[in-house]
C-alpha cells in the first residue's frame, strides 16, 4: 500500500464503524435487528442512494480490495461462528417437531424457488447453465439466518420458550442441509479441476480425526484460564488453513470456516466455549462485518430495476414469504405442533439476514445471478427480515400468552448479534 490508500484505508474503516453503529442502534429504536441498519448503511452508500462518482470518492477503488478482503476474512469468522453453535443448539427443544419444521421451511421455498427461476433464467438474469442457476435461486430462497433469528427472539424475550426451541433448532438443521445442499450445486457446476473437489474427502476426516481430538486436548490444558490465548491462536488458524483449502478444491472459503466450527470438539467446558465465540464475534462482528455490509452494498443498484424489476421483485417476494412461513406452518403442524404456535415457527424461519447476503454474493461472485437479480435478492432479505417482528406481534399480540401455553425450553445463547 502507498501512503494514499493506507490513509484512505483507515479513514473509510472509521467511517464504515461508526456509522454503521448508529444505524444498528436507529433500527433497534425502531424494534428491528442492529444488522437492518447495518445492512442498508451498504444499500446507501451504493449505487441505489449515491451516485457512482461520490461513492469512487468515499471508498476510492483502489482501496475497495482491501476492504473487499478484510470483508471476507469476517463473513469467515462469523461462519466459523455459526458452526461452532450447530451442534449444540440442534440438540435442544422438541427434535421432532423441529425436524417437521425444518423440511416444510426448506422444501417449500426451495421447490417454489426453483420454479421461479426457471421463469427468471429465461430473462437472462444469469450467466451459467440453466441447471445450476435454477437450483442455486432455489437454495437462496430456502435460507433461514440462525444468527438473527435467534437476536429477535432475545430482544423479544421469547427465547426461553419451547417455541422458539422449536425454531431455533430447525434453523439450526436448516442450516447445516443448505449448506450442504450448497456445496453440492457448486460441485456439481464446478469452476476448479474437478479432482480438486475429491480432496475435500479425505480433509474432513482430518479434520473429524485429527483436529477436532487435538484441539480438545489443547483446550482442556487452557479450561480454566480467563482468556485462552493459545485455544484462540488455533481457532484462527484453523479458520484460515480450512477456508484456503475449500477454496482450493472450488468450494468457497466459507465452506471450510464453517466446518471449522463444526469440528471444533464438543467436549470443551460451556464457559470457554462462550469465552471463544465472544472474542471471535468481537473482531468478526463489530469491526470486519460492518465492512461486509458497504462491499456488499456497492453492488446493489436499485435505480435501475425499472417496472419490469419490480414485477420480479413482487414474484421473488411471493415466493420467498409464502414458502418460509407456509412450509414452516405446514411442517410444525405435521408434526403436531399446535396451530398458533406453528405459525410463530412459520414466521421465525422467513428470518434471513446475514447470511443471504453471504449466498448471494457467492452467486454474483461466481455469475449465478447478475447484477440486477442480486440487488432484487437482497431487497428481498431485507424486507423478509424487518417483517418478522412485526408478525410476531400478530402471531402474538401478547408476549405473556407465549409464557402461559408454552413451557419454557432450554436457554440457546447465540454468540452473534447479526
Amino acid at each position: 500500500m502507498n501512503n494514499q490508500q493506507t490513509y484512505t484505508l483507515l479513514f473509510d474503516i472509521a467511517l464504515i464503524l461508526t456509522a454503521a453503529y448508529t444505524l444498528g442502534q436507529l433500527a433497534r429504536r425502531l424494534g428491528q435487528p442492529a444488522v437492518i441498519g447495518e445492512i442498508l448503511l451498504g444499500i446507501l452508500l451504493g449505487p441505489t442512494a449515491v451516485p457512482a462518482s461520490v461513492g469512487r470518492h468515499l471508498i476510492p477503488m483502489d482501496v475497495r480490495p482491501l476492504l473487499s478482503a478484510l470483508a471476507g476474512l469476517g463473513v469467515a469468522l462469523f461462519m466459523f461462528l455459526v458452526g461452532l453453535e450447530t451442534d449444540h443448539r440442534a440438540l435442544r427443544g422438541d427434535s421432532r417437531k423441529a425436524a417437521g419444521a425444518a423440511a416444510g421451511a426448506m422444501a417449500l421455498p426451495l421447490g417454489l424457488g426453483c420454479l421461479l427461476a426457471t421463469v427468471l433464467y429465461k430473462t437472462g438474469h444469469a450467466q451459467i447453465g440453466r441447471t445450476g442457476f435454477i437450483l442455486f435461486f432455489g437454495v437462496a430462497m430456502s435460507m433461514t439466518a440462525f444468527p438473527v433469528l435467534a437476536r429477535i427472539l432475545a430482544e423479544d424475550k421469547m427465547r426461553d420458550t419451547a417455541v422458539a426451541g422449536v425454531a431455533l433448532t430447525a434453523a439450526a438443521i436448516g442450516d447445516v442441509a443448505v449448506w450442504t445442499v450448497l456445496a453440492l450445486v457448486l460441485a456439481g457446476t464446478d469452476h476448479q479441476s474437478g479432482w480438486r473437489l475429491l480432496v475435500a474427502v479425505p480433509y474432513v476426516a482430518v479434520l473429524l480425526l485429527g483436529v477436532r481430538p487435538a484441539l480438545a486436548r489443547l483446550a482442556g490444558r487452557h479450561r480454566g484460564q480467563e482468556t485462552p490465548t493459545g485455544i484462540l491462536v488455533a481457532v484462527f488458524v484453523l479458520v484460515l488453513v480450512s477456508g484456503a483449502v475449500t477454496q482450493w478444491c472450488g468450494l468457497d472459503f466459507i465452506f471450510g470456516a464453517f466446518l471449522a466450527g463444526v469440528v471444533f470438539p464438543r467436549t470443551v467446558a460451556e464457559p470457554l466455549r462462550e469465552r471463544i465465540a465472544e472474542r471471535t464475534g468481537v473482531v468478526g462482528n463489530t469491526l470486519l462485518m460492518p465492512i461486509y455490509f458497504v462491499m456488499a452494498g456497492l453492488n446493489v443498484n436499485l435505480r435501475t430495476v425499472g417496472w419490469s424489476g419490480m414485477a420480479d421483485l413482487g414474484l421473488i417476494l411471493v415466493v420467498a414469504i409464502g414458502g418460509k412461513i407456509l412450509g414452516g406452518y405446514l411442517g410444525a403442524r405435521f408434526a403436531r405442533l399446535p396451530a398458533r404456535q406453528s405459525a410463530t415457527v412459520g414466521i421465525l424461519m422467513n428470518t434471513r439476514g446475514l447470511t443471504e447476503l453471504i449466498i448471494l454474493g457467492i452467486g454474483l461472485q461466481l455469475h449465478y445471478l447478475d447484477g440486477r437479480l442480486y440487488s432484487l435478492m437482497v431487497a428481498m432479505a431485507v424486507v423478509t427480515t424487518a417483517m418478522t417482528g412485526p408478525l410476531l406481534q400478530v402471531a402474538y399480540p401478547v408476549r405473556s400468552r407465549v409464557r402461559r401455553t408454552v413451557p419454557p425450553a432450554p436457554r440457546v445463547k447465540s454468540a452473534s448479534n447479526l
